[in-house]
């Protein structure tokens, strides 16, 4: 596996690269079995599996949670390998924003909404560095996982609009054995709130079972203990982000 670190040599190896699709994993790093099934899946359908460690700056309004975000570099990069993963593209941030953040890509309606509302610019912030990364690695496939719904329709939206040649490839959500969504930033939960987090997932499908709201959903939720930051539906799924702690969760159901 090769280790790339700066744009221009990225590039470099992308012009000389030999014929066959390549599929693209673009992850802020803290891997866990979700990315997996996504290199799983770029594998399975693509010659060769590109894949980006960035923790991206832009999309965090909160620099605290920008800090505590986990970096397991060594580790991230040894399942990187054992996954089959043929380069990873590890770029500083002085790199990927040589412009100060000057020039960026906004999308006006949906990215406002759930996750948007309360976090103003974070998509602005994925939507540009996927661009990038898009632009740099030119992919025949980028994969995206179904546990950021929002995200997943806001990227593959702008893939659209700007007539990117690269499919995005929707992948299944893949939860612990409790139902808990896999995400980096499980590993921040005590031990406490650890034991609590799957009642977000059986109270958020329960609600779906038995034909509650969403704001019966919501009052559950925060019955339950948990600070809830929306509950809604959208594109048949039921989409909520709720905090325990300090740590932020989100979570989808589809509906029946």
């Amino acid at each position: 596996m090769k280790v790339v670190e700066t744009a221009t040599e990225l590039v470099r190896l992308r012009r000389e690269r030999a014929t066959g699709d390549t599929g693209f994993v673009p992850t802020m790093g803290a891997l866990h079995e979700g990315h997996l099934s996504l290199l799983a899946r770029a594998r399975a359908g693509n010659a060769r599996v590109w894949a980006s460690l960035f923790v991206n700056p832009a999309q965090f309004d909160d620099r605290a949670d920008l800090a505590a975000y986990p970096r397991p570099a060594e580790e991230d990069l040894r399942l990187l390998r054992d996954a089959g993963c043929d380069l990873v593209f590890l770029p500083r941030e002085s790199d990927i924003y040589a412009d100060g953040y000057r020039y960026r890509v906004m999308e006006n309606d949906l990215s406002r909404r759930f996750c948007g509302a309360g976090r103003p610019g974070h998509f602005d912030g994925v939507l540009t560095v996927v661009l990038k990364l898009l632009l740099l690695v030119r992919p025949e496939r980028a994969y995206f996982g179904e546990k950021d719904f929002q995200q997943l329709q806001l990227v593959d939206g702008m893939a659209r609009a700007f007539f990117l040649d690269t499919e995005i490839i929707a992948c299944a959500l893949v939860r612990e054995p409790d139902g808990l969504a896999m995400s980096s930033r499980n590993r921040l939960l005590t031990a406490e709130e650890r034991a609590r987090a799957p009642d977000f997932h059986r109270l958020l499908a329960r609600s779906i079972g038995g034909r509650q709201s969403a704001e019966d959903a919501a009052a559950e939720l925060a019955l339950a203990g948990f600070a809830v930051e929306y509950v809604a539906d959208h594109a048949g799924r039921r989409l909520a982000a709720v905090r325990l702690g300090k740590v932020r969760l989100i979570d989808n159901v589809e509906h029946a």
